[in-house]
């Protein structure tokens, strides 16, 4: 469900938000990163994805998340799960007057075809090694805890 800036306003405000982040994997390893143009996160690199509208099954979401980000529609199957995920974030899209705080459900992604990529929330991509994402400076901090070793919820 489509919220609007008022209502997500205050949802970011008073509850954490479920998403979906896409770690998506080329055939040479690389991963696939986009510079972000909205807070949280703006001007950093970070993976795709999208949050997990009320009333929505996980496996549609991903279906839409995963067509909204790269331009297919990739079925929940084809993915590894990767774990559950927390980001506090001291901003929000909208302003710096109050937090965003995200259960975040990751999923690893092989693909072989072009994607299509463009959205919103991107200026443009890059494919990252593991090894460069992780050194990088310009990479935020939550894109980089897919690749550390970590058990049941991180980020606490």
């Amino acid at each position: 469900m489509f919220l609007e800036k008022e209502v997500l306003g205050c949802v970011i405000e008073n509850t954490p938000l479920v998403s979906i982040d896409l770690i998506i994997k080329n055939k040479e390893g690389k991963i696939l990163l986009g510079k972000r143009v909205n807070d949280p996160a703006k001007n950093s690199w970070f993976v795709p994805g999208g949050r997990i509208y009320k009333n929505e099954k996980i496996e549609d979401a991903f279906k839409r998340i995963t067509h909204d980000e790269t331009g297919k529609v990739f079925d929940i199957s084809a993915a590894a799960f990767k774990g559950v995920y927390q980001h506090f974030c001291e901003n929000n899209v909208f302003n710096d007057h109050f937090s965003t705080h995200y259960v975040v459900l990751g999923f690893e992604l092989a693909v072989v075809e072009a994607l299509s990529l463009g959205t919103a929330q991107h200026e443009t991509y890059r494919w990252f090694s593991i090894d460069a994402l992780l050194k990088s400076d310009e990479v935020y901090a939550y894109a980089k805890d897919y690749f550390m070793q970590h058990k049941g919820i991180t980020n606490d």
